[in-house]
């Protein structure tokens, strides 16, 4: 059977993936002195390969941390209440990569196309953590930097791509250029007139704005449940998908162990406990995150 030289190198790439993805778990059982391989090792690895390592050495003040809290807080609330949204897999303020925060989630089954109640659930979701910072502090910061342009790209890809605006109709705009040489990215061509290109701003804006307002409703309506959720992320650092669900139907979280202070005995190291005690919690494909 005949294969090209792109879908061979996917499979490559893909196979490439998973045997980093099965190292770094076997990397974190040993690091544990584990006999076998635990999902809790599988669920680090995902996390260190998809978002970087964590940055716990990073510092941080209590100001940013607060409001990296009340950002990803509104990112996960919004996807819990939107009735056309993907489940939050994990929530966490603790940076990695370039991001201080990250809320991430994973679809309930493969999904290869989407419904445009879905897209706009996303474009909502990710203006949620820049409206929950503005709802709670009165105040605007530059960690929504990156949930903007991936926005207002999901937006102009609604309106010029999937032919999803009412006022611009079942067309397409802009004609990719597919050939690739050295040195040469992608280019567009812009196949329309000036007043169309005005009338697509006008519709992306449009998109962004209806679904701002939406998601501005939602987080007012419910703003105690948002500053509850970033106040057990304050506290956690980590919210798994059933804790947040709990906060949402308004039931409490299990109370956080009392640290226990290392023995002076022996190694001055404290004793780290296996994924199997202490599990290591679950994380639209893209995890959104603060800058």
């Amino acid at each position: 059977m005949w294969t090209s030289r792109s879908s061979r190198e996917a499979r490559q790439d893909f196979a490439g993936r998973i045997a980093n993805l099965v190292n770094e778990a076997a990397l974190n059982a040993a690091r544990f002195n584990q006999k076998v391989v635990r999902m809790a090792d599988f669920e680090y690895a995902k996390d260190k390969v998809m978002m970087g390592s964590e940055r716990r050495s990073m510092v941080i003040t209590d100001d940013e941390k607060r409001v990296t809290a009340v950002h990803e807080a509104g990112h996960a609330l919004l996807a819990m209440l939107l009735p056309n949204a993907d489940p939050v897999h994990k929530v966490t303020i603790i940076p990695r990569g370039m991001a201080l925060g990250l809320t991430t989630m994973l679809p309930v089954d493969d999904k290869h196309t989407h419904s445009r109640d879905y897209l706009e659930d996303q474009l909502a979701i990710l203006l949620g953590g820049r409206i929950a910072e503005e709802i709670t502090n009165g105040r605007l910061t530059t960690g929504a930097g990156n949930d903007l342009e991936r926005v207002t790209d999901l937006a102009r890809k609604m309106v010029c791509e999937w032919g999803m605006s009412d006022a611009m109709g079942p067309l397409t705009f802009g004609k990719k250029d597919e050939q690739i040489f050295l040195g040469r990215e992608i280019s567009k061509a812009q196949d329309y007139s000036e007043e169309t290109a005005i009338r697509i701003d006008q519709e992306v804006k449009r998109f962004v704005m209806d679904n701002y307002a939406r998601a501005r409703v939602v987080l007012t309506e419910h703003k105690a449940l948002l500053l509850k959720v970033a106040d057990e992320l304050l506290a956690r650092e980590v919210l798994d998908a059933d804790q947040v669900m709990r906060l949402v139907k308004g039931l409490p979280l299990p109370e956080l162990p009392i640290p226990v202070a290392p023995s002076v005995v022996g190694s001055a190291e404290p004793r780290r406990e296996s994924p199997e005690r202490t599990p290591i919690v679950p994380a639209l494909g893209k995890p959104i995150g603060q800058e």
